[in-house]
């Protein structure tokens, strides 16, 4: 790279995100609820084929082979870029960005994550099933037959050439993903300690939770134990979901939601119903 290059390069992060410990958390409401994301912590490369009960929204998700499926932990930068995207807007901002310039460093810490030379290590790999994964869906499609599209277009890290270290990244959004949270209602707010969740089961049926059972009232929301399973696109045997389920159930642990198992009158399988905590995120 020629001086004028390194040149017009430092000067595209000049305008670094600044790192907000306070910043409003936002997640993409349509990706709350859909099986985009494999929520396993080992390498997926078996595709996610989902379609809703009523036969009109599906969703495709396929893995590169190389780097795996993107995970629901990879899905964290998402929630990052979409608070920032959120609060840009918020504050009236004309053109808000695609392209975010920011330090690897201030996102770890946004996300909850540790700052050492293995998580930013991970933090490229999570990257990478974040531009490699493709998704293909008539949600949001509006005319066309289908959308298709990678959650991120791509990234840059400028490295110092002395001290190896990072100097910043750039990371480009995908139009699908970046209209979604520029839309009128596109996100939701969630709660920090959502960060703190370990499992992907947990993680995912938080934003369940917080997708349907936020505005529901005392009753929250019920949704059928088939019917979760489908929505997770989750690897296994449907009796195996349905154990883990019932314990995540029973410990009853999600920030700003309870879960309780009921079996409704006439049918053979339980259903899983999510009710708001009265000091829960709104």
């Amino acid at each position: 790279m020629s001086r004028a290059e390194r040149q017009r390069v430092s000067e595209q992060f000049d305008l670094f995100l600044p790192y907000l410990a306070d910043l409003p958390l936002r997640d993409q409401r349509e990706m709350m609820e859909r099986p985009f994301f494999s929520l396993a912590k080992t390498k997926r490369v078996k595709p996610i084929d989902y379609r809703s009960p009523d036969g009109k929204l599906w969703v495709h998700v396929s893995g590169n082979p190389d780097y795996g499926m993107a995970t629901i932990w990879d899905a964290d930068i998402l929630i990052y870029c979409a608070s920032v995207l959120a609060d840009m807007a918020r504050r009236g901002i004309n053109d808000v960005p695609r392209k975010l310039h920011l330090m690897p460093y201030d996102l770890l810490r946004a996300i909850g994550r540790p700052t050492t030379g293995r998580a930013y290590e991970l933090l490229g790999q999570a990257l990478d099933r974040l531009v490699s994964t493709t998704v293909k869906t008539n949600i949001r499609a509006e005319n066309r037959r289908e959308a298709t599209f990678s959650w991120l277009d791509g990234w840059t890290q400028l490295v110092d050439e002395k001290t190896e270290r990072s100097r910043g990244m750039t990371i480009e959004l995908s139009n699908w993903f970046w209209e979604g949270v520029l839309m009128q209602g596109g996100v939701l707010s969630i709660d920090r300690a959502y960060f703190d969740l370990t499992g992907g089961r947990e993680r995912w049926l938080y934003r369940v939770a917080r997708k349907h059972a936020g505005g529901a009232g005392e009753a929250g929301f019920a949704i059928s134990m088939p019917t979760l399973f489908e929505k997770s696109g989750a690897e296994g045997q449907y009796r195996r979901f349905k154990f883990e389920i019932a314990k995540i159930a029973e410990r009853d642990e999600l920030p700003g939601y309870a879960l309780s198992i009921e079996t409704p009158a006439g049918k053979r399988e339980p259903s899983l119903r999510m009710r708001r905590r009265a000091d829960a995120e709104r």
